[in-house]
């Protein structure tokens, strides 16, 4: 069948037209995480069941059962709220929190709300965000991802987080550094010109001498490898590891741009996670949203580690440490971290620590810590922004 296309100069003859027909096929992992990302950017019900997701994890659950779930929320709900969390109550339910305190003992109340926890789980399943037996699958994991990284992009950006990190080291190219007295084998290029004529100036003099004359070594702009230990101990669990997770992927996501490389450790009682120093920021990701909180918090076991995860290289190596407690696992463990400490600076590595709500003795042992590592010590009480103070430590290294 031929049909004719009417245009301003030209008419154009198509012999024939074929109706259009879907095409099967397997979806690339780009082609996916990109349909991910589109979805979380325009609806908003995809973005709560990220943060629901996200969520869950945080409060360490590893599978969604709703029946547990109505029996905890209806037989004490005080402790199912510590156990959940007021938004993961929410977001499964659909209800607020409060208007649950209030209803949680109308017989009504209790078979609509057992209701909603089946719906919503059975439909998290039919999204593949659940496998069969109600666990995170990996479109879930990715899904909660994307949700916090994006919620963390919109937090950091309109602050003008921003900066450069200065290796002080002699170089041929970069930028000038700070003036000093030309003294013999300086190269002339590195005169800084400025500088002499106005001391040459200051001094009375008609013509520039040897002895008005001023130089400027350049600095090199030196990448770096910063490694960030996040404790999960399980008083981590909740608000504390959530935020402890932004401020991981701010922290990516800065050092990345910035041509730097992030490595990662979680430690509770022993090792849970590590990366080596990476520009991938996918894989950083991934494994920083599926941290969960657990048990006691070995810092030996981490610091060891961390002196395996930093390659050797002539570059700035900086290990940013979170936690919220003292080392609990070892038999002197103050002891053996400050060896430990000891042994990672020796290696060339600077340690800074980052502790929330830490009593007195946590604070002197903190203290420590940051003196023998030659890092910098934050105390805080809130983790609003953490990311904040995560960013500021990176580009204060030197």
């Amino acid at each position: 069948m031929k049909e004719m296309m009417r245009g301003s100069d030209h008419d154009v003859e198509i012999d024939e037209i074929d109706e259009i027909k879907e095409v099967d096929g397997s979806l690339s992992q780009d082609d996916i995480e990109d349909k991910l990302l589109r979805s979380v950017e325009q609806k908003e019900k995809k973005a709560d069941d990220g943060k629901l997701i996200a969520e869950s994890i945080n409060q360490g659950m590893s599978s969604f059962n709703p029946d547990i779930m109505f029996e905890n929320i209806t037989k004490n709900y005080s402790m199912a709220k510590k156990i959940y969390g007021e938004t993961l109550i929410r977001l499964m339910s659909g209800y607020n929190p409060e208007y649950i305190k209030k209803n949680i003992n109308i017989p009504e109340f209790k078979r609509e709300l057992k209701k909603k926890l089946m719906e919503k789980t059975e439909e998290l399943k039919e999204e593949k965000l659940l496998t069969r037996d109600y666990a995170v699958s990996d479109d879930g994991l990715k899904l909660a991802g994307f949700v916090t990284y994006i919620e963390e992009l919109d937090r950091i950006n309109p602050k003008g987080v921003f900066g450069e990190k200065i290796h002080k080291k002699a170089a041929h190219y970069g930028e000038r550094g700070e003036a000093h007295k030309y003294k013999r084998g300086d190269r002339y290029r590195d005169i800084a010109l400025k500088d002499s004529v106005k001391l040459a100036l200051r001094r009375g003099h008609s013509t520039l001498t040897e002895a008005d004359l001023k130089t400027s070594q350049r600095e090199s702009k030196g990448q770096v490898y910063v490694v960030y230990a996040l404790d999960a101990s399980g008083s981590m669990k909740g608000r504390k590891i959530e935020m402890s997770k932004k401020a991981g992927i701010a922290l990516a996501y800065k050092a990345i741009e910035s041509k730097d490389k992030v490595g990662l450790i979680v430690f509770g009682t022993d090792i849970k996670e590590e990366i080596i120093p990476t520009d991938d920021f996918s894989l950083l990701l991934k494994e920083i949203t599926r941290i969960k909180a657990s048990k006691q918090t070995n810092f030996k076991a981490m610091l060891r580690k961390s002196l395996e995860v930093f390659p050797s290289g002539d570059f700035t190596k900086h290990l940013i440490l979170l936690t919220d407690a003292m080392p609990t696992v070892g038999k002197d463990p103050q002891k053996e971290t400050f060896e430990e400490i000891s042994k990672i600076h020796a290696a060339g590595i600077t340690v800074s620590l980052i502790g929330i709500n830490l009593d007195k003795t946590a604070k002197e042992f903190a203290q420590k810590v940051v003196e023998i590592g030659e890092g910098r010590l934050y105390l805080i009480s809130e983790t609003e922004d953490l990311d904040m103070i995560v960013l500021e430590d990176y580009y204060s290294v030197r």
